[in-house]
C-alpha cells in the first residue's frame, strides 16, 4: 500500500505556490459552503471532501493544486449536464481546471455541487 505524501489538506495546502493555494482555499470555501456537513480527508494524494460520511471516491469532491491552474474533480456523469456554462474552462470527463488567475465561478461551481450531492443522495 502506498504511503501518502500528505497527512491533512492544511499541508496539502501549505506546499502549493501562493496564486494555487488561494484558488484551492476559495474552492474549499465554495464545497464547505455548499456541503457543510461534507468530510475532510486526504484521497489520492490531494484534498477531498466526502459528500456523505465514509463516502468513498464516487462520493466525494476532489481538488488538487497545480502551477497555473486547480483541479475540480468531480466524477463521472455531472458535467456535461454543465458544458455550455463550463465551455472557457478545460473540462475532462471528470474533472474542470479553473485557472489561478481568474476569479472562481462561484453560482456555477455550487449548482454543480448540488447536482452531485442529489446524483448520490
Amino acid at each position: 500500500m502506498a504511503t501518502s505524501k500528505f497527512k491533512t489538506v492544511a499541508e496539502y495546502f501549505a506546499k502549493q505556490p501562493e496564486d494555487t493555494q488561494k484558488t484551492l482555499l476559495a474552492l474549499k470555501k465554495i464545497i464547505l459552503k455548499t456541503a457543510p456537513n461534507a468530510e475532510e480527508l486526504i484521497n489520492y494524494d490531494i484534498p477531498a471532501y466526502a459528500l456523505v460520511k465514509g463516502g468513498k471516491r464516487d462520493k466525494q469532491i476532489m481538488i488538487a493544486g497545480y502551477k497555473k491552474f486547480a483541479g475540480f474533480y468531480v466524477g463521472t456523469g455531472i458535467l456535461q449536464n454543465f458544458a455550455k456554462e463550463l465551455s472557457e474552462y478545460v473540462v475532462g470527463k471528470a474533472s474542470v481546471q479553473f485557472p489561478n488567475n481568474q476569479p472562481l465561478p462561484e453560482k456555477l461551481i455550487i449548482e454543480i455541487i448540488q447536482f452531485k450531492k442529489k446524483q448520490i443522495s
